[in-house]
């Protein structure tokens, strides 16, 4: 018997109007679609996609152990988690052995710090994977927001909030733009990082990105907790060419 497709699909930012035609063909077809979730929710992913897939779809929700209730510093987080990855890959496994498809719903895009790279790691050596890009978080916010991010020879970097308070000082000392993401309970420690950096008056916050709920404001106004669909903007040099 034929193995199934293992189909890897960036969905976008949160706007459902952001996912591209080749992903909603893709989910149009699809028999099998997977997606991450919270133990008690449906998922962000499988919400941005739910115009796309059909009553007689068979869905699996591949509800994580834990989100934020326990600290990627501990020895348990990756003990768990890794175990937790392990079990994904044998279930889609199970169903690609079948002769199905099965297409994996990614936020943004796939590759760039999604959980999806994790199932793709173990299963694209022994399955015909296709990954579909989508529309990353950064670059809906930064539509969203009019905020131009790269001039001329400028260097973006990509720093994730969870560094050292030193490590993402260093960094955005050195960035011409910058963009932060995994913010959540880091916010202040990233708010004295762009301070110290001298990057704190043209920082801007944006939370829930090209959902309907999104907002943006500078980082030096900000106040109170960042939810997980979150980052912030340090944007290059304004010169004019």
């Amino acid at each position: 018997m034929a193995q199934g497709t293992f189909y890897v699909v960036g969905v976008g930012p949160g706007d459902p109007e952001l996912i591209t035609l080749r992903a909603a063909k893709i989910l149009h077809a699809a028999p099998v679609v997977a997606y991450f979730c919270k133990q008690d929710s449906m998922g962000h992913a499988r919400r941005i996609a739910q115009a796309h897939i059909a009553p007689t779809t068979q869905e699996m929700r591949l509800a994580y152990p834990f989100t934020t209730e326990v600290s990627v510093k501990d020895p348990v987080y990756q003990t768990r988690m890794t175990a937790f990855y392990e079990q994904c890959a044998q279930d889609l496994a199970a169903v690609l052995e079948q002769g199905r498809d099965v297409a994996l719903l990614c936020e943004g895009d796939p590759f760039l710090y999604g959980s999806a790279m994790y199932l793709f790691d173990r299963l694209h050596t022994r399955f015909e994977t296709v990954v579909v890009p989508g529309i990353s978080a950064m670059s809906g916010c930064w539509s969203q927001s009019a905020l131009p991010m790269t001039h001329g020879d400028d260097v973006l970097c990509v720093l994730p909030a969870t560094m050292p308070e030193q490590d993402l000082v260093r960094w955005l000392e050195k960035a011409d733009a910058a963009v932060v993401m995994k913010i959540g309970r880091n916010m202040p420690k990233l708010r004295t990082a762009l301070e110290r950096a001298g990057r704190l008056p043209e920082a801007l916050y944006v939370e829930r990105g090209t959902q309907v709920e999104a907002r943006s404001l500078p980082v030096a106004e900000h106040e109170g907790p960042a939810p997980y669909f979150s980052l912030v903007l340090v944007p290059g040099r304004k010169g004019v060419r």
